[in-house]
């Protein structure tokens, strides 16, 4: 197993485009704060959107799939899961709900890990819940075409309960005496966990679980409001090929992280100035016509109703439904598809 020395990161030189990206992140993140501050209820309302985009997201990125109307309910608990896709996603609800919830109170320790993962697993009868692996895993991508690429073979199962104590330890370590900046601890932290990949199954969904978990816990609040996993999910060839990148000499301690640090920090960024979109369209309390022109205003190419309602926040289904439709009747856009396949497309 190769060493894990996490004051090594404070040593590396590290390029202007990964410092370029940790001075944005740290630039929006003041700016969404004083945001929060100014309209904390409207912007609120992302929340409940952000749950049911990450939790459809990452299930989607392992192939676990459900109808729209079926993910809504189990994230809002109207309903209960009816097959093994259901039983995964509700699992994601309810941790994702914790960590929203008792972040601060989540240590970072192989102990907390392990109760996340049975969590995770607790809709389903899974032996291992809340287990570490108990035979040699590969880490895989499905690409869109359907084919399987085996990235890397991970640590085997005898040096996973070692391993995961120590990055957990490390991570704390640096982070506990302010050592190393948290957006570079946070990032190879992640790819040393999917590194070893601890469990037979859910190392994905856990990985992208313990983003949001640090990053709470170093005060980067977005994935509370804007969905990193969608955001993933969208771009899952780059991610897949930041993870391989990254892995070139793994076992013998040589691998260069810098394709993944660079990968999830774009994503982290690229949700902050989602985040700011949506407070500018809120900020200038214009009348629901006006704020869907303004947000269609940002879309280029197909967009559908929920596009609209992501950077609407405030308003009902009702008012976005009726102002789209006045848009219609202006000629500023066209509406084609019927049903849930509408779409709508910019004229103007």
């Amino acid at each position: 197993m190769r060493p894990f020395n996490y004051s090594k990161i404070k040593e590396e030189k590290w390029d202007s485009e990964i410092l370029g990206l940790i001075a944005a992140i740290y630039k929006f993140a003041g700016k969404q704060e004083l945001y929060l501050k100014q309209r904390p209820d409207e912007l609120e309302k992302l929340v409940e959107i952000a749950k049911i985009q990450s939790t459809e997201a990452s299930n989607a990125i392992e192939g676990i799939v459900t109808t729209n109307t079926r993910i809504k309910q189990l994230v809002e608990e109207k309903t209960t899961p009816k097959n093994r896709d259901e039983e995964e996603i509700a699992g994601y609800r309810d941790v994702l709900n914790i960590i929203h919830e008792s972040f601060n109170a989540i240590p970072i320790t192989q102990n907390y890990i392990l109760q996340l993962h049975k969590i995770l697993c607790s809709h389903m009868n899974n032996p291992l819940a809340g287990r570490t692996k108990n035979v040699q895993n590969y880490i895989s991508a499905t690409y869109p075409d359907g084919h399987t690429e085996v990235l890397f073979t991970p640590l085997a199962p005898f040096e996973t309960p070692e391993a995961l104590d120590r990055i957990c330890e490390e991570y704390n370590r640096v982070i506990g005496n302010y050592e190393v900046e948290p957006l570079l601890a946070i990032p190879i932290f992640i790819h040393d966990f999917l590194c070893i990949h601890p469990f037979n199954d859910g190392n994905g969904r856990m990985s992208r679980l313990l983003t949001t978990l640090l990053l709470y816990r170093s005060g980067f609040y977005v994935g509370k409001y804007i969905s990193l996993e969608a955001k993933i999910a969208k771009n899952k060839d780059l991610y897949y090929e930041a993870l391989g990148h990254s892995q070139d000499g793994r076992h013998e301690g040589e691998e260069d992280a810098v394709p993944f640090i660079k990968y999830l920090l774009g994503t982290i960024l690229a949700a902050y100035k989602d985040f700011e979109d949506r407070f500018e369209i809120v900020e200038e309390k214009l009348p629901a016509i006006g704020m869907v022109r303004k947000a269609t205003q940002q879309r280029i190419g197909k967009f559908n109703k929920q596009d609209i309602r992501e950077l609407c926040p405030a308003l009902s289904v009702s008012s976005i439904e009726g102002s789209l439709r006045k848009l219609v009747a202006e000629g500023e856009l066209r509406r084609e598809g019927r049903g849930k396949s509408t779409f709508y497309v910019r004229l103007k």
